[in-house]
């Protein structure tokens, strides 16, 4: 297990901090309901610096590949986790509140005890896709194994139920 990094997130822009290593999949225990397996890393990079406007705020990259449930096959999905994201430090749920009304910013409530991995590990949750899934052509949903009968062909097999009408036909 990993030493979880836990900064005091308005000193550490003041100070422009930055902190970069890996996270194993194993210590993201709120992801794992969604992952196919624990397999795997994710790599990040924070760094404290201002905004344009003079605002404090955390610079955030992850990547890494980790393993989902396929929701047409259910078989492993190898998903890439590729993100870059800039997250406006408010002061105060005031502060916090004006900027949840303008979609172009991400914020978050700063504070003097800042998990990162937690921080990683909303992001990581927040940029899935609701229902992931193969691209038809690697999807074993679309590859039905032939079984001595032809049961499906390939006008068929566009269709999500043409393997169980293909099976009325055999009945």
């Amino acid at each position: 297990m990993s030493d979880r990094l836990v900064i005091d997130s308005l000193d550490f822009v003041r100070n422009a901090g930055s902190r970069h290593g890996k996270i194993p999949l194993a210590e993201l225990t709120r992801l794992h309901d969604l992952l196919f397996d624990q397999e795997g890393e994710l790599i990040y990079q924070i760094s404290g610096q201002l905004d344009k406007n003079d605002k404090p705020g955390l610079y955030l990259e992850i990547t890494g590949k980790i393993h989902l449930h396929c929701q047409r096959c259910l078989d492993r999905l190898v998903y890439p986790v590729d993100l870059q994201t800039f997250l406006i430090l408010a002061k105060n749920q005031a502060e916090l509140d004006l900027a949840d009304e303008d979609d172009t910013i991400d914020a978050i409530l700063a504070t003097s005890d800042l998990d990162v991995f937690n921080l990683i590990e909303d992001e990581v949750i927040l940029s899935l896709a609701i229902a992931p899934h193969h691209a038809d052509d690697e999807c074993s949903m679309f590859k039905l194994q032939s079984t001595g009968n032809n049961l499906t062909d390939a006008t068929q097999s566009a269709h999500p139920f043409a393997a169980l009408a293909a099976l009325k036909k055999i009945n």
